[in-house]
């Protein structure tokens, strides 16, 4: 009886030691909130005693908010480079890459371009080419980069070209807050502030769903980059958000983020 006593005493402990953990909270990619909204749902499904609480936003700036002290049980980055920055600074675990993202042209329904004339258009003075800001979202970097590798494959002085005429409507400190419950991209491209932006291909997917009239077209491999998407443990995480993590990056997980355009790192 005793002993049966002390093991009840011991759950009941442990219950209400799980309860004051409070929820699991993630900061995360902003290009992350359909999927991860997924994934923390099924995640919840299993372990029925946790909440899951979400904050999506740029990268860089979610990155620059946990090194100023902002606390978090996991940090899910469209790069490998900001979590990588946490774990230098000692406030997180070395970054496990978890999913894949491609850039694709969001154009607006009068933008008329395919994966062969869509490097001509972009150089079209009369073009307004939107795309998120570099540094600050690891998007505008990725679109950057892809004025590079414009430049390298045979159109000379393209990459400042793009560069000087991007337009960086979003991700930014200063940048107006996404409205809410709604894609960004489609409600910039509904307000008629680019002829086309530079974005994840799921992102572009979930705006044209939005936007009807919109169109994807497809951005030409040798001048595509790949985003590798990476995911931390905080410092002083909870078990549970450690438990997350391993629930991300198992086929449950990844099989979740398939279905919303991701593919495997």
């Amino acid at each position: 009886m005793k002993t049966l006593l002390t093991l009840a005493v011991a759950m009941a402990t442990g219950t209400a030691a799980l309860a004051q953990e409070g929820p699991v909270k993630v900061l995360a990619a902003g290009s992350l909130r359909a999927a991860l909204t997924d994934v923390a749902r099924a995640f919840e499904a299993e372990a029925q005693d946790h909440k899951v609480e979400l904050g999506f936003g740029a990268s860089g700036l979610l990155k620059d908010r946990l090194v100023g002290g902002e606390r978090a049980d996991v940090f899910a980055s469209a790069n490998m480079e900001h979590p990588q920055a946490l774990a230098d600074a000692g406030k997180a675990e070395a970054p496990k890459p978890f999913a894949r993202n491609l850039l694709c042209a969001l154009g607006s329904g009068a933008f008329r371009a395919t994966p062969e004339t869509l490097v001509e258009r972009l150089l079209d003075p009369a073009v307004r080419v939107g795309t998120s800001t570099p540094k600050a979202d690891p998007a505008g970097d990725y679109a950057f980069e892809m004025f590079a590798r414009i430049e390298r494959n045979g159109r000379p002085g393209a990459r400042q070209i793009l560069a000087d005429k991007a337009l960086q409507l979003t991700g930014g400190p200063n940048s107006p807050p996404p409205p809410k419950d709604r894609n960004v991209y489609g409600a910039i491209m509904a307000a008629g502030q680019a002829d086309v932006f530079i974005t994840y291909c799921t992102n572009a997917i979930i705006a044209r769903r939005e936007v009807p009239g919109l169109s994807i077209i497809d951005v030409p491999p040798a001048v595509n980059v790949s985003a590798t998407y990476g995911v931390s443990v905080m410092n002083g995480a909870t078990p549970m958000g450690r438990d997350l993590v391993r629930f991300l990056l198992s086929p449950e997980g990844r099989a979740v983020l398939a279905r919303h355009g991701f593919a495997a790192p």
